[in-house]
């Protein structure tokens, strides 16, 4: 009896896991189908719309969901700037029910030249909706 509870309780957290995995990576795909139509606020629905939000990226720390999207605006002002986003995840790690750290790599194609880079995201369950509580891309 004491392995089959055993046998439940890892079974249910492992459950738990893949739906969480598949719930962020679907988010993520939404983000990246956003951007590639120009659709920054979109993009940003990922993000937690928070004066705690952290991003960090070649300019240093920004805090804040609308300074997060007011800097994405000042150097993606159009389509051509932005260009076409692909994600590409290299791991997800699920830390609890409600925590999961994301690490991966960012490519734009676009005319005026492609960039890249890397991610490493912290994500958060809060309300029931999971949300990038810190974004450290390079």
């Amino acid at each position: 009896m004491k392995n089959i509870l055993l046998f439940l309780l890892f079974a249910s957290v492992a459950y738990a896991q893949s739906a969480a995995e598949k719930t962020i990576r679907s988010i993520m795909a939404d983000q990246e189908r956003a951007w590639n139509r120009a659709d920054l606020e979109g993009f940003m629905d990922g993000y937690w719309r928070s004066d705690s939000l952290r991003f960090i990226g070649s300019r240093g720390l920004t805090y804040g969901w609308q300074q997060t999207l007011d800097n994405y605006k000042k150097s993606y002002p159009g389509p051509e700037a932005m260009g076409q986003l692909k994600f590409t995840i290299l791991s997800v790690e699920i830390l609890s029910k409600r925590s999961a750290y994301v690490i991966g790599k960012w490519e734009l194609t676009r005319e005026a030249g492609n960039l890249s880079g890397h991610y490493t995201l912290l994500w958060k369950k809060m309300k029931g909706k999971w949300v990038i509580v810190a974004d450290h891309s390079s």
